[in-house]
């Protein structure tokens, strides 16, 4: 039970306890109406206080038979009004049911509730580190709640409704959807890496989880972006200026906090919401970014950092592909083919693919080339250049039959990094993760194909 939710019940039994405490002083001298009406305010005060507490935790709790108890005694003062001894009895009954329903939530754990809501398992290091750390709190109850998501279609309407709540890792219980009442809950705080809202042109997470909702809910939406990005100097406008959307996307401005990948990248963030309201010709009060954006780091980097080769979990056909005839391993190298370049250089990007997969195949006895594409490559494609599916999926195919090489497109993205001795591919948030880990890095480009 979150704090706001625990200290809502104290409330409401406070109230409660008021109005039954008047109810016992008006039972003489008070008109039938009068006594009617503040019997139907107690019996629907129990009623929600009765709501709350099963949305939360469910039917059979004592407090919620206390509380039905109790609606059955007010039910039986007024049916004997007439009878001021028989309404002492049974008043004196409420009394005790009502102490009942304010031992046990007294006696509820003051703890934080904490709810991670996640879209995409492949995403699911951004939040991690975060996670366990929460677990680990006795003062805590932290939960996994993976949400859903809808492709957007070419017209730009939603799609078909993606769930990935059984692709995390094994050691993450995982909460359902459907089953966690956010709204009667209120966990004390949320945490969301997905800030988009309706505003994605390829992805959108269920409306009911866009962060404009989720903030009426919780006392605290937290944020932390899904990707690194390159470390800019806040000096540098140039750069700044390419990448200083991300700074307004809606789960950002809806957020209490962000978490940022560094120290800089914070000062980006406060000096462009500082610039935006000043050229509207108002004021922010510095300490309100201070509060509001923190520089101390993506938990991507942490998973990446913690993460042992030793530890993973390397499919059998993988092997097949890595180990050399006396048992030693090939050189892996981390392919990684991006959205952005494939939507900037189209064919063109295709043909770089089948050059390099060329290359790699006939060295393949010294190298395994592990290629993974961005998760979300196949859903851009098909809204965004609908005429490159065909042939996309044409060289997926052709590589994956061929077997030569790895295909990785589960959702352990840190397995890649961690697994491979260099990597190559185009420019992304991936490139920051295996600078991290100390991998060498060799940027492909589109416009050369030497065949």
């Amino acid at each position: 039970m979150s704090r706001t939710v625990r200290r809502q019940l104290i409330e409401i039994s406070n109230t409660l306890r008021d109005a039954n405490d008047l109810l016992g002083k008006l039972f003489q001298g008070v008109a039938d109406e009068e006594l009617m009406e503040l019997l139907t305010d107690c019996q629907n005060c129990a009623i929600t206080m009765g709501n709350k507490i099963e949305a939360v935790y469910g039917a059979g709790l004592k407090s919620i038979h206390a509380l039905e108890n109790y609606c059955e005694s007010i039910y039986q003062i007024s049916q004997h009004l007439d009878s001021l001894s028989e309404c002492m009895e049974i008043y004196d009954r409420t009394k005790e049911q009502l102490l009942e329903v304010q031992r046990e939530i007294e006696e509820t754990p003051d703890k934080k509730e904490i709810a991670f809501m996640p879209y995409k398992a492949s995403m699911w290091d951004s939040l991690e580190s975060v996670y366990l750390a929460a677990r680990e709190d006795e003062n805590c109850e932290a939960y996994v709640v993976p949400i859903p998501y809808f492709d957007r279609k070419a017209d730009k309407t939603l799609g078909e409704m993606h769930y990935e709540g059984e692709e995390y890792p094994a050691n993450i219980p995982i909460t359902n959807w459907e089953k966690y009442n956010f709204e009667e809950r209120q966990p004390d705080v949320i945490y969301i890496h997905n800030a988009y809202d309706d505003s994605n042109l390829v992805t959108c997470v269920h409306p009911r989880f866009f962060s404009s909702n989720l903030k009426k809910y919780t006392e605290k939406l937290v944020y932390i972006p899904y990707f690194v990005l390159e470390e800019i100097d806040p000096n540098y406008q140039v750069k700044i200026d390419a990448m200083k959307h991300f700074c307004f996307l809606p789960g950002i401005v809806n957020a209490d906090r962000v978490i940022l990948q560094s120290e800089n990248m914070r000062q980006i963030y406060m000096n462009e919401y500082e610039k935006v309201v000043e050229a509207a010709g108002e004021t922010i009060d510095r300490k309100q970014l201070e509060e509001k954006f923190l520089g101390t780091g993506s938990p991507k980097f942490d998973k990446v950092m913690n993460t042992k080769k030793e530890d993973l979990d390397i499919p059998e056909e993988w092997l097949r592909i890595i180990k050399k005839p006396d048992g030693s391993w090939k050189k892996i190298i981390f392919y990684n083919t991006s959205v952005t370049a494939l939507l900037q250089y189209n064919e063109k990007m295709l043909d770089k693919m089948c050059y390099v997969f060329n290359v790699f195949k006939q060295h393949q006895n010294e190298v395994a080339l592990l290629w993974r594409p961005h998760p979300l490559i196949k859903t851009t494609i098909e809204s965004m250049r609908p005429q490159l599916w065909a042939e996309y999926s044409k060289i997926v195919e052709q590589y994956r039959e061929e077997g030569w090489g790895i295909y990785d497109d589960t959702s352990d993205m840190d397995r890649a990094v961690v697994l491979s001795d260099a990597y190559y591919g185009d420019q992304s948030s991936v490139v920051q993760l295996v600078h991290k880990a100390g991998i060498p890095v060799l940027l492909q480009n589109a416009m050369i194909v030497n065949c």
